[in-house]
């Protein structure tokens, strides 16, 4: 699968140095660079005509994100997959979005499965008036979403994310960048095979456990939304997985 190597109108906009980061950080994500070598600057700048200034700093933000690396007299290479920051955002959701991303959608729900339902019992002791009110906005732009009235993907997004952030730990509530990544295309993926949005009632015991500051029964509940996620996964035919 090639990515479009061109800048277009849109990409070109306010910012050149992203607009460049976004094209050429796709391209080595979904393989464009794996058997021929990455572009040095001045082919990077006559291929896309920008600046040298903005090609070394969009090649300096790719090297951040783990895609790029530097050697003397080699140049600038992509990096080993291994090497990349599956945490940045934008390495997360250009991977993702090439194929055989199912495999990898199957690892971020177990990374979930690890750190969710501990974030629900966290928040289910320590969450504040005002973050307890944030995980019931959420549900209820679900519900109000069921009727047309609201985004389901942001809706459900934003449960997720009012959970992390009510179990006041650091940690998980920078896991909240992740999430919403990532979420937007396990959400979508999920409601195609199942044929319907997420279960509003599976949601509800998770705030109705945390909003009872139920510890056991917010980690429980939690863990059983997401278990239903992977069992989705992991009924899709291995031709279709690594399609």
């Amino acid at each position: 699968m090639a990515a479009d190597s061109r800048l277009g109108p849109d990409d070109l906009g306010r910012n050149l140095t992203w607009g460049l980061q976004e094209v050429l950080g796709r391209s080595i994500v979904v393989g464009d660079y794996r058997e021929k070598p990455f572009p040095t600057e001045a082919e990077i700048v006559k291929q896309h005509g920008v600046s040298r200034s903005v090609t070394r700093e969009a090649v300096k933000m790719l090297a951040a994100k783990g895609l790029l690396g530097a050697r003397p007299k080699q140049g600038t290479f992509v990096r080993p997959e291994d090497g990349w920051n599956l945490f940045d955002t934008d390495v997360l959701r250009w991977l993702l979005e090439r194929r055989r991303s199912l495999t990898l959608l199957r690892h971020f729900n177990e990374l979930r499965i690890a750190v969710e339902p501990q974030a629900a019992a966290l928040a289910a002791i320590a969450a504040d008036d005002e973050q307890r009110e944030a995980i019931t906005a959420g549900l209820e732009r679900m519900r109000t979403a069921e009727d047309g009235l609201d985004d389901g993907l942001d809706a459900d997004i934003a449960f997720h994310v009012a959970i992390l952030r009510a179990s006041n730990n650091p940690f998980f509530v920078q896991f909240r960048s992740v999430v919403g990544t990532a979420l937007r295309t396990s959400i979508r993926f999920t409601n195609r095979l199942t044929g319907r949005s997420a279960s509003i009632a599976d949601h509800a015991a998770v705030h109705d456990a945390i909003l009872a500051r139920d510890v056991e029964a917010a980690r429980a509940t939690m863990t059983t939304l997401i278990s239903k996620v992977l069992d989705v996964i992991e009924q899709v035919p291995v031709q279709e997985n690594e399609a």
